[in-house]
């Protein structure tokens, strides 16, 4: 059976489907999260939560959008969470990257990148001063959008209007 339509069947709930799409998808997400985590549980841990999370939401799955860039975001998500206490550079960077790519992202592009951490902080270095300000306290120092508000005087609009912007930027 074709992608389009297990997609379509787990939309309606088939946990056939899902039991199909968890086996053509579950080692790319593995090893997505390998890139990421060194403890072989923790990353076998993500991707099953990845699944729950994917079955939690099957209703919620538009058509037509990329099932591959889904299973991506909600990897990217949950390997965030993992490290949210021990943020690396190197690994905040690549987050910043994911969460600017768009849904047709290409991992293997990301995986060949040349001089990917100076580009990201290129990237952040070219917004605007407030922007990249409010980009930083959310993702180095996982600040909320209302401590960003209160800390910075502004309102919580202002803050999420800011950093929809800082990743409507295309790599």
């Amino acid at each position: 059976m074709d992608e389009e339509k297990l997609i379509a069947q787990l939309r309606q709930g088939s946990k056939d489907a899902f039991n199909q799409l968890y086996k053509i998808y579950w080692r790319q997400a593995y090893n997505f999260s390998r890139l990421y985590l060194s403890n072989l549980s923790v990353a076998e841990e993500v991707v099953q939560e990845v699944f729950v999370k994917l079955w939690e939401s099957h209703d919620f799955i538009r058509e037509g959008e990329s099932f591959k860039g889904l299973l991506f975001i909600i990897t990217r998500n949950l390997i965030f969470n993992q490290h949210r206490k021990s943020v690396n550079e190197e690994f905040y960077k690549m987050t910043v990257l994911a969460a600017m790519e768009q849904s047709s992202f290409n991992l293997e592009e990301e995986i060949e990148a040349r001089n990917l951490s100076e580009y990201i902080d290129r990237l952040i270095e070219e917004m605007p001063p407030r922007r990249r300000e409010i980009f930083n306290l959310s993702r180095k120092e996982n600040k909320s959008y209302k401590e960003i508000a209160e800390l910075l005087q502004i309102s919580e609009r202002t803050v999420e209007n800011q950093i929809s912007e800082a990743l409507k930027i295309h790599i």
